[in-house]
């Protein structure tokens, strides 16, 4: 027998004057007492108000303008008991959210859980003093001190506003086209190594995203097996679409790159992974490059000099007076560090810039100087300047977030052609492109000649640079053509050898990808947006599904590892020698919410807890 269907009953607007009734939430309320009916039928609430509040009819007559008045006399009365209960909730939900804004910006700068408390402080005493008169200062005062800022607290909140901001990739990472990783590890405060990882995804417009995708700690070992059980481990746990991956960038660690036992060769071997392109960090390889200039009979002494100034604190005292009596440009000498990419050329050009005054202070103290004012070494000095600060300018090209694969290329190509042009302006014996070399030349009639002794030196310095940026960088052959045609697709070449190149490298259909590029390259409507910074968007994804394919490929490279160095700084900061007892957790959750271009969903976060005031 068919289930007898429920008669619905809805409250009718009239009855708040024929009767003094009123629903809340549903719920039929007499607004003379309070009481609720079970049901919204007219006949209940007539017996309730004929019953309880008869002598209503005598004072306000039934549709007269007292009654109606008195009415809505009693609404609001109800509406004031309703807000009385209400806003504390409110102002809880309040102090909840500012809560999680102050944390996250506090977080942002990577500051500790406990400064939390101090700024809460700070807070209220700048309200007492601010509003202290005020008419409603007291109300301020008292909304401040209800924010929760205590170190649990906002440990808590980390912890939750990481999960939402992870939620936020997840979401992502299921809706993007392709995507590539960076990863790199390092050792914290605490001597755990920590793996980062990031991630670079592609959407279907064509738009990009880069993101921390986790921090691993590695326990024990770091060897290329233990590397990849963890990122696998991590992988399986949240379910990655590792069928999106497109590439890899790691740096030259064996235990990354190894052959056999390497990170990289044992994903190769996984049939989960896909077939995906391997490289090494741009960045890594370009400083790597500068060690072939050599110059130690340079480097070593300035170095030696620098660190004997430096060491004791007396006459490192003595010669910053010496600096500022001498109105030297500079106000001090910098220290050299070997790991530091920009480093040595900052070192250098410093010194150079202060010879004299370095001089003078090494005869005040009776030390030798002859080795500062041989014209040869001078001379070398100002070339190692140079060229070290055309490495430093290239380096920091290639630095920076949202540095594409195409950018790197662009910039390293341009640097080779540029030592051409290097070695050609040598070779006239000129030095147009050596300013420091100008200077020492400008300022000693003598070093002319000492210069056309040297020059083939500085060529074959410059020749050998050049050579080692040919043979370390051979690995972005393949890619080269790649990049070069997705930037131009109407550029004149081979359209055979394009799709060979292209589905060669992306696993691509060469047949389809070589019809795709000459009917695109013909396309006369698109031809009209070539130079158009957008214009892979305005491609149709479905007529031209491989060159698409490739194109948002390209779009997810890496070419360096440079968000991981970043990171890393970020992490040694968070965890300094004042937190090493900060867990691998905090420290995942505080480095995903300072680096994470993501904002935290607010409502969300305030909803799902239950908000109270600060105690």
């Amino acid at each position: 027998m068919a289930e007898k269907r429920k008669k619905t009953y809805l409250f009718h607007s009239e009855w708040e004057e024929e009767f003094f009734f009123t629903t809340v939430k549903e719920t039929c309320v007499c607004l003379i007492c309070g009481t609720t009916v079970a049901t919204a039928k007219r006949h209940n609430v007539e017996r309730h108000f004929n019953t309880c509040h008869k002598s209503y009819h005598d004072k306000y007559p039934p549709a007269s303008a007292l009654r109606a008045e008195k009415a809505r006399e009693l609404k609001t009365a109800l509406g004031k008991q309703q807000s009385f209960f209400t806003r504390p909730a409110k102002n809880s939900q309040k102090a909840s959210e500012a809560s999680f804004r102050a944390t996250h910006f506090l977080i942002k700068k990577k500051k500790a859980f406990t400064d939390g408390e101090v700024v809460k402080e700070a807070m209220l005493l700048i309200a007492n003093t601010v509003f202290k008169d005020e008419k409603n200062g007291s109300d301020l005062i008292s909304t401040l001190s209800d924010v929760q800022l205590g170190a649990s607290t906002m440990a808590r909140r980390v912890s939750a506003m990481s999960s939402n901001l992870v939620d936020q990739l997840e979401q992502d990472l299921a809706k993007c086209k392709w995507f590539s990783l960076q990863c790199d590890e390092s050792v914290d405060s605490s001597s755990t190594a920590q793996l980062l990882v990031f991630i670079r995804m592609v959407f279907n417009d064509f738009s990009t995203k880069e993101e921390l995708l986790t921090l691993l700690p590695l326990k024990t070992t770091t060897r290329g097996v233990d590397i990849y059980n963890t990122v696998k481990e991590f992988f399986v746990q949240k379910k990655v679409p590792l069928e999106k991956l497109v590439a890899v960038t790691t740096d030259g660690a064996p235990a990354m790159v190894g052959r056999q036992t390497g990170f990289i060769a044992h994903c190769k071997r996984d049939p989960d992974f896909p077939k995906f392109l391997h490289y090494h960090c741009i960045i890594h390889q370009q400083a790597l490059c500068a060690k072939v200039i050599g110059f130690g009979h340079v480097m070593t002494p300035v170095v030696k000099i620098i660190n004997n100034i430096r060491s004791k604190a007396k006459q490192h005292r003595i010669f910053k007076v010496l600096l500022e009596e001498m109105s030297a440009e500079y106000g001090d000498l910098l220290l050299h560090t070997e790991i530091r990419w920009l480093s040595r050329g900052r070192v250098l050009h410093r010194f150079l810039s202060l010879l004299r005054e370095i001089k003078e202070f090494m005869q005040s103290k009776g030390e030798d100087v002859s080795l500062l004012e041989d014209t040869e070494w001078t001379l070398d000095l100002a070339f190692l300047v140079d060229i070290t600060g055309k490495l430093n300018l290239l380096n920091c090209q290639l630095q920076g977030k949202g540095k594409t694969v195409v950018d790197m290329i662009s910039a390293l190509n341009a640097f080779k052609a540029k030592m051409n042009a290097f070695s050609a302006d040598l070779q006239r014996k000129k030095v147009l492109h050596f300013p420091s070399v100008q200077s020492v030349l400008k300022d000693n009639a003598s070093a002319s000649e000492t210069f056309e002794k040297v020059a083939e030196k500085y060529i074959e310095v410059i020749n050998r640079l050049g050579q080692e940026f040919e043979n370390r960088f051979c690995d972005l052959h393949q890619l080269e053509p790649c990049v070069f045609f997705i930037s131009n697709p109407f550029m004149n070449g081979d359209t055979a050898c394009f799709a060979e190149q292209l589905s060669a490298t992306f696993n691509l259909d060469a047949g389809q990808v070589e019809i795709e590029i000459i009917t695109l390259q013909n396309d006369l409507h698109l031809k009209a947006y070539q130079a158009a910074p957008n214009f892979w968007r305005l491609v149709d994804t479905e007529k031209y599904s491989g060159v698409c394919t490739a194109a948002m490929k390209v779009a997810s490279l890496f070419g360096s590892t440079y968000l991981c160095e970043s990171a890393f700084s970020d992490m040694n900061f968070i965890k300094n020698k004042h937190r090493t007892r900060l867990t691998d957790a905090h420290l995942r959750d505080s480095l995903t919410v300072a680096v994470s271009s993501y904002t935290p969903d607010y409502n969300t976060l305030v909803n799902s807890m239950q908000c109270q005031s600060s105690h």
